[in-house]
C-alpha cells in the first residue's frame, strides 16, 4: 500500500518511518496482512537512504508489527493491532448546522437481523432474477463500451428513459416520451431533486400525517417548513392544506403507512386546488405494480392538465433496493432545472447498471417478474390478513388493495408490545412511528414483503404472546 509519511526537515527519519507506521498499525489505517512498500521504493519516494528504511522496518519487525517474507515482502503482522487503539479524529472545532440536530440517525433495521422480520417497504430479495441479472450486467461490461464506461447523461440512460416511459404508459397511463424522463438514484433523490428547483428557504410544503418520514425530514433540512396535513380513509384531506403552500407531497395510490387509495374526488380535488393556489404536486407512486384486488385509479399525473404534477417511481420494491434506481417525470419547464440539479448533485446514476436495467425491461424479464412476486406477495398478503383478524381482535385492519405491507388501527396502546417484541427479535412498526407527532395513531403496520411466507404465522403468534404477556408492560 502507498503510505504517507512526514518527514519533516530535522534528523529522526528513521524514527519518523517507524512511528508513523506503527500509528497507522494501531489506529487501524492499516489492518492485518496489508503489504508495505519494498524499501527501495519507499526510500526513493521519501528521498532518504534504503538503510533508513531497512532500520524502520527492522525495529517494527522486531515488536511484532511487521513480518518479513523472503520472496514476497514485508506485511502488517497478524495480531499487530493488539492493544486495541480506536482510530484517532481530527479536532471537533467544526459542527453542523442546527437544523441537522432534529434529523434522526438512519433506522436499525439498516443493520439488524430479526428472527420475525415484518418491516414495510421492503422486497423479498430471495425473489429476484440473479442469474439473469449477472448476465446482463456482464453483456454491457463485455461489450466496452466507452459511452457506459465514461461520464453519462445527467438525465439518464437513453435506452432506459425509453423503456420508463413504455413501462408507465402500458400499466399506469402515464403519457411520457423518453425526454420526460429523468433517472434518479431512488425515489429520494427524486423527491430532492424537486424541492431543489420549487422551493425557496421558509416556504411551506404540505405532507401526509401519517406519512413516509424521510421527504418531511429532507424538506427541512433544505429550509423549507413542513406542514402536516391529515389523511382519512379518501386520502389526503384537502382542505386542511394551508393556502400557502407551494408544494404537497402525496402517496396517492397507496398512501403510506394506511394503505387506503386516494379517492376519484379527492384527486380531482387536489389537482384543482394546485392549479387555484399555484402549487406543485409531487406524486410518489411507489408500490403499484403490487396491486391485488379492484381497478387502479388513474394516476394525478393523468388526470392533471395543467402541468402541476411531478411523478416519481422507484425499482426499490419491485426489484432490488440496492439497485438504487428511480425515476421522475416533470412538466416540460421544469426538465432544464431538474438536469443541472441532477448534475450538481452527482453527475449520474451508474451507467452499467441502467444499461442492464433496459435490457431487463426490452427483454420482458422486468414483466415476468412482477406477475411471480406479485403472486407470492398476493399470498402472504391474504395469510397475514387471516392470522391478523383471528388472533388479533383488539386490531382493525385497514382496508388496502396494493402494496407490500397491511396497517391496522388499534383500541389499546401498542408501544409497549413493539417495544418487547423488537427486543425478543420480531421486527414490527407502529402507526406512530410515522405521524409528525410521536404515537399521534395506535396500530401497527405488518409489512410481508421480506419476511418468508413460512415465518409469517409463528412470528404473529410469537407477537400475540407478547400483547398477552406481563413483559408488554414493563
Amino acid at each position: 500500500m502507498d503510505i504517507q509519511i512526514e518527514l519533516g526537515d530535522g534528523r529522526g527519519r528513521r524514527d519518523a518511518i517507524y512511528r508513523q507506521i506503527r500509528e497507522a498499525i494501531l489506529d487501524g489505517r492499516l489492518r492485518d496482512g496489508d503489504a508495505l512498500p519494498p524499501t527501495r521504493e519507499l526510500a526513493q519516494r521519501l528521498a532518504v537512504s534504503r538503510n533508513t528504511v531497512s532500520a524502520a522496518y527492522d525495529r517494527l519487525v522486531a515488536e511484532g508489527f511487521l513480518e518479513s517474507r523472503v520472496g514476497a515482502g514485508t506485511f502488517v503482522g497478524a495480531g499487530a493491532r493488539r492493544d486495541g487503539h480506536p482510530p484517532r479524529g481530527g479536532p471537533a472545532s467544526l459542527t453542523a448546522t442546527a437544523v441537522w440536530d432534529d434529523v434522526p440517525r438512519p433506522p436499525d433495521r439498516f443493520r439488524e437481523q430479526p428472527r420475525f422480520d415484518f418491516r414495510s417497504g421492503a422486497p423479498d430479495v430471495s425473489l429476484f432474477p440473479f442469474d439473469t441479472w449477472r448476465r446482463l450486467m456482464t453483456q454491457q461490461l463485455r461489450r466496452s463500451r466507452h459511452d457506459l464506461l465514461t461520464y453519462g447523461d445527467p438525465q439518464g440512460y437513453p435506452g432506459l428513459r425509453e423503456a420508463i416511459a413504455r413501462h408507465i404508459g402500458v400499466s399506469r397511463a402515464v403519457r411520457a416520451g423518453a425526454d420526460d424522463v429523468l433517472v434518479t438514484n431512488g425515489s429520494q433523490q427524486a423527491v430532492d431533486l424537486a424541492a431543489r428547483v420549487l422551493i425557496e428557504p421558509g416556504a411551506r410544503v404540505a405532507v401526509e400525517d401519517p406519512g413516509y418520514p424521510p421527504p418531511r425530514q429532507l424538506f427541512a433540512t433544505l429550509g423549507a417548513r413542513p406542514v402536516p396535513v391529515p389523511v382519512d380513509d379518501e386520502g389526503i384531506v384537502v382542505d386542511a392544506i394551508p393556502d400557502d403552500c407551494r408544494l404537497v407531497y402525496v402517496t396517492p395510490s397507496h398512501q403510506f403507512p394506511l394503505g387506503v387509495s386516494m379517492s376519484m374526488a379527492r384527486r380531482v380535488a387536489l389537482i384543482d386546488w394546485a392549479r387555484r393556489h399555484d402549487a406543485a404536486i409531487l406524486e410518489d407512486d411507489y408500490d403499484t405494480e403490487f396491486r391485488y384486488t379492484g381497478r387502479p385509479l388513474e394516476p394525478l399525473r393523468s388526470l392533471d392538465s395543467s402541468g402541476r404534477v411531478l411523478y416519481i417511481g422507484s425499482f426499490s420494491k419491485v426489484l432490488l433496493p440496492g439497485l438504487r434506481l428511480g425515476f421522475l417525470v416533470a412538466p416540460p419547464g421544469l426538465r432544464p432545472a431538474l438536469t443541472k440539479a441532477k448534475y450538481l448533485t452527482d453527475w449520474h446514476s451508474a451507467s452499467v447498471t441502467q444499461a442492464a436495467l433496459a435490457e431487463f425491461m426490452d427483454s420482458g424479464e422486468f414483466a415476468r417478474h412482477i406477475r411471480r412476486t406479485r403472486r407470492e406477495y398476493a399470498a402472504r398478503r391474504e395469510l397475514v390478513s387471516r392470522v391478523v383478524a383471528r388472533e388479533f381482535a383488539e386490531l382493525r385492519l385497514i382496508p388496502s388493495s396494493a402494496g407490500l405491507h397491511l396497517s391496522a388501527f388499534s383500541e389499546t396502546p401498542v408501544r409497549p408490545m413493539v417495544r418487547a417484541a423488537r427486543r425478543a427479535g420480531v421486527r414490527i412498526y407502529t402507526l406512530g412511528d410515522f405521524t409528525a407527532e410521536r404515537d399521534a395513531l395506535d396500530g401497527l403496520v405488518f409489512g410481508f414483503g421480506a419476511i418468508p411466507r413460512d415465518r409469517i404465522e409463528p412470528g404473529l403468534r410469537e407477537l400475540r404472546a407478547f400483547a398477552d404477556s406481563d413483559r408488554a408492560l414493563t
